[in-house]
């Protein structure tokens, strides 16, 4: 066993877990102050239920012995069992099976948290917990194996058609994770239907401290996310990590100049938006372009999503938290920008691009691999959603969303000004501290 390897992988493992609080407070701050305790708890809830979900079957599934050609592994792993005391990778970059199992559980429970924020403000809670559970079983797990489940060097297993049979390439999630939420993300915001008052009222974010805080938090936690994916603590790691650094800081810049140039006004919602459209869109190129080319996937994203996140008004979609904007739309461009920017002098197991003499062929792989993600996304989410919504309903009642879903659903509210307001619980203990002096 390779100890910087492992070292390296489970603290890889542990920065993406922080991503998931980090998403949560992100989405929490652009929600209105009476409803975000609940985008923090549709957030947080990911990690407990696809927690126990990955150890029952999650693992086996996305990364079994495939099962039915490409298309999902089988069960054998149920319950990780024959994981414990074998070691994975290739002497003498080996490492425990564990350390993987654990690190791929993470992009797992971030995926489905992603989604939260096209629904945000309508959403029954107990109703999303059901949706965890069933687009995680339906949806991710098989999709994880078409896109991260490769064959072992021995034939011993075989793994995913989009990994192994169609060779598109995905360093690190841009179709399993990005382009998959954003379409789930679309199907839901159909499914659900239109906040009250949007688009007129589209609902002021609360507390921007509390995006920019996120934002930085999934910033810091991709490292882990980008980086991580190299398995190892090498230069493949290394590169994910320059890449994953210039093409974030690239589409700050990109998104504010669309603002500047726009609206007369860079914000900070703005940077923030920019700074995640920059680690979506690098997402799936980090491991197999140049920092320039980075640079430009950066750019490029920022500046698109900037503008991709209008689209909902024009089609009439009510995506609250612009998971469409950025997510599928970032995911989209870095998936298919491999196949402009890809070359084999940064990592020889990837592929030349058109502008590194590659030609057409890599982009058309990268092609088909995301419009199959996000057609089989969008299709079954769609199903899923319509059956939870005829079933116990999706949808908060009207009169929960007006008045707030902390209280309405969670019995508690974010922020508690009892004790500036008069209220009985400060009168009352004025009053005590007043006759213990007195006494």
């Amino acid at each position: 066993m390779n100890a910087g390897d492992t070292a390296w992988i489970l603290a890889s493992a542990a920065l993406v877990m922080l991503m998931t609080p980090g998403l949560a407070f992100f989405y929490g701050g652009m929600v209105r102050s009476k409803s975000a305790l609940n985008m923090l708890m549709m957030n947080f809830i990911a990690l407990g239920v696809v927690g126990v979900l990955w150890v029952f079957y999650g693992y086996s599934l996305a990364f079994g012995n495939d099962a039915f050609g490409g298309l999902v592994g089988n069960l054998d792993n149920a319950g990780l069992a024959g994981t414990i005391d074998t070691l994975s990778g290739t002497e003498p970059n080996q490492y425990p099976t564990l350390a993987f199992v654990m690190f791929q559980l993470m992009f797992a429970i971030i995926t489905v948290a992603l989604i939260s924020g096209a629904i945000a403000d309508r959403t029954k809670f107990l109703s999303w917990v059901v949706f965890v559970v069933l687009w995680s079983t339906v949806v991710y797990f098989p999709v994880a194996h078409w896109v991260f489940a490769f064959d072992s060097a021995d034939g011993s297993t075989i793994g995913g058609w989009i990994a192994n049979q169609l060779k598109a390439l995905d360093f690190a999630g841009g179709t399993a994770v990005h382009i998959n939420a954003g379409a789930a993300g679309l199907a839901l915001a159909i499914v659900l239907g239109k906040r009250k008052g949007w688009p007129r009222d589209t609902g002021r974010p609360h507390n921007i401290p509390f995006v920019l805080l996120g934002a930085s938090l999934l910033w810091f936690g991709w490292y882990g996310f980008n980086a991580g994916s190299a398995l190892g603590a090498n230069q493949t790691a290394a590169v994910a990590f320059t890449t994953t650094t210039v093409a974030t800081a690239a589409a700050v810049l990109g998104w504010l100049l669309v603002e500047q140039l726009k609206y007369g006004k860079p914000t900070t919602l703005g940077a923030a938006s920019g700074a995640v459209a920059g680690l979506v869109a690098i997402t799936p190129a980090a491991g197999f372009v140049s920092p320039l080319g980075a640079v430009a996937i950066g750019v490029i994203a920022g500046a698109l999503c900037a503008l991709a996140v209008s689209l909902k008004f024009r089609f009439g979609f009510d995506d609250s938290l612009d998971v469409v904007g950025v997510h599928l739309v970032g995911g989209l461009i870095g998936t298919l920008l491999i196949g402009f920017f890809g070359t084999t002098s940064v990592n020889s197991l990837g592929a030349d691009g058109l502008f590194y003499g590659g030609g057409f062929t890599q982009l058309g792989k990268q092609a088909i691999a995301a419009a199959a993600v996000l057609a089989y996304s969008l299709v079954v989410t769609l199903i899923i959603g319509f059956l939870i919504k005829i079933t116990i309903g999706f949808r908060a009642k009207p009169e929960d969303e007006a008045g707030g879903l902390d209280e309405a659903l969670h019995a508690e509210s974010a922020y508690d000004f009892g004790g500036f307001s008069g209220g009985k619980a400060s009168t009352n203990s004025h009053t005590a501290s007043l006759e213990e002096s007195r006494a």
